[in-house]
Formats: structure tokens, C-alpha cells, sequence
């Protein structure tokens, strides 16, 4: 049965998400490694588990969902998934709009280079081309605030300082899907509050916004809806009271062994 997570309120920009079916399988050679597609059909696979399995869901224009549950449970397996960094091996998943992600702090970053420079390559990356990546870099460096570290290279950021560079350049590409892992638990409380209100306003034009995380506090002023994995499956979803209260109660919840 499909989870549906509605909007609080009719919307007119897009962002949507479909998921029909989906399961992302991954493989372990003797060593307990993970194999990728290609060393798999050279390798021996010695084991094999789903990270996602038979998991439906659909996030409609507007809304703004949570994903919880334990490490191991999937969620930034369905980020990934929602982000195009990982392919399903079962099902369909159809993500429409263009998606700005923050997946991890140094994602696309080249640590030689200043943030100037990250940011116009990750703004080409996002889909700009290269003139008007170079052309928005005065948004981007207003958008990080981070002053003349801006022109230092990335390797002496700190995680909050690269969260900011890669959030900045979300802002500039105006994405209709957002998505944000537990990086952005790594933001000062100044930014933080930044980052809230930019998400409000893209929720309020129809965006979709999809954050996981374990600070439950911080992802329910963005997210009125959430969702709950349990080894890779949706356990729950709805409000996001009513899913934390069903995390908080069931014991079983656990990460696949």
C-alpha cells in the first residue's frame, strides 16, 4: 500500500516524489566490503542485503517530511535514491524538479581549492553552465557568509563552515525538491535558523523538502510530516508527533543485522 504524506496547503510551483516498489540491494565480498555494480560481476559476492525493500511512497507539491529510525534503518539510502546518487534495483522512483541536496559535508568539494572556486564548480555540477555559475559566485558568497574564508581553501573549513558553502549554492540553483541528511545537524544555530526559514518559503512555493537526521527537535520545525524506517521497510508515517511517538515506543525498531 502506498504512503501518501499530503501538502499543509495548495501549492503552485511542483516538486514531487513517486516511489513505487523500490529496493536498493547491496553486495559484500569475503571481507565484508561493499561491492560496487562493476566489482561485483568480477568478484565472488559473499553476502547480500536489502537497504530499501518493496518501499512506496509519495510526497506531494508542498509538503515537508521527516525521515527517522535508527542507523542502519535506510534513510540515507533513500536520500540517495531521491538525490539520483544510487539507482534503485527494484521498482521505479520518479523525482520531479530539480534537486538540490545536502548529503554530506564534503560532497563535490575539491579540498585545494578555495570556497570561491568549490562553489562555481558545484554550481556546474547542480546544472548551471559555467558563465552562470561564475556570474551567481556573489550570491553564493553572500548566501555562505563566511567571510574572507570564502577565498581560503576548502581544507581548512570546518564541517559547519563546508555545510555552508554547499547550502549556499542549493540557494542559488533554486531547487523544487531539497533534500538534507544529518549534515545539517552539523550548522551553528545562526545558520540553522537561515537554513529554517529559506525551507518555509520553499515548502510555501511548492517545493518538496525531505531532511533525516537523530535531532528530532531541530527537523520538526521544517518537516509537519515524517516517516519511520525499520530495516530498510516504512514502518510509519504521518504527523510527525505521531510517527516519533510510534519510534519512541516500539523497541523492535532495530537496524538489519
Amino acid at each position: 500500500m502506498t504512503t501518501a504524506l499530503e501538502p499543509e496547503r495548495t501549492v503552485s510551483v511542483p516538486g514531487e516524489v513517486r516511489l513505487e516498489g523500490v529496493g536498493v540491494r547491496f553486495d559484500f565480498d569475503h571481507l565484508g566490503r561493499v561491492l560496487t555494480p562493476a566489482l561485483a560481476r568480477l568478484r565472488r559476492i559473499r553476502a547480500t542485503a536489502w537497504g530499501l525493500r518493496d518501499l512506496d511512497l509519495q510526497i506531494e507539491p508542498g509538503a515537508g517530511v521527516a525521515v527517522i529510525g535508527p542507523t542502519g534503518s535506510g534513510k540515507t539510502t533513500l536520500l540517495r535514491v531521491l538525490g539520483g546518487v544510487i539507482c534503485p534495483d527494484a521498482g521505479t522512483a520518479d523525482v520531479r524538479g530539480r534537486v538540490g541536496s545536502l548529503l554530506a559535508t564534503d560532497a563535490g568539494l575539491q579540498a585545494p581549492l578555495t570556497g570561491r572556486e568549490n562553489a562555481e564548480l558545484l554550481g556546474v555540477l547542480a546544472g548551471l553552465s559555467k558563465a552562470d555559475a561564475g556570474a551567481r559566485i556573489e550570491a553564493m558568497q553572500a548566501g555562505a557568509r563566511l567571510g574572507a574564508a570564502f577565498d581560503r581553501p576548502v581544507h581548512t573549513y570546518s564541517e559547519g563552515m563546508r555545510a555552508r558553502l554547499g547550502f549556499a549554492v542549493i540557494q542559488v540553483i533554486s531547487p523544487s525538491v531539497l533534500l538534507l541528511d544529518e549534515v545539517f545537524e552539523a550548522l551553528d544555530h545562526e545558520f540553522r535558523a537561515i537554513v529554517e526559514d529559506y525551507v518555509h518559503e520553499l515548502r510555501r512555493r511548492g517545493g518538496v523538502v525531505v531532511a533525516a537526521g537523530h535531532d528530532h527537535v531541530a527537523l520538526e520545525r521544517i518537516c509537519p510530516g515524517a516517516l519511520l524506517l525499520d530495516r530498510g521497510h516504512v514502518r510509519a508515517a504521518g504527523s510527525f508527533a505521531e510517527v516519533l511517538e510510534t519510534y519512541r515506543g516500539a523497541g523492535s525498531v532495530a537496524p538489519e543485522a
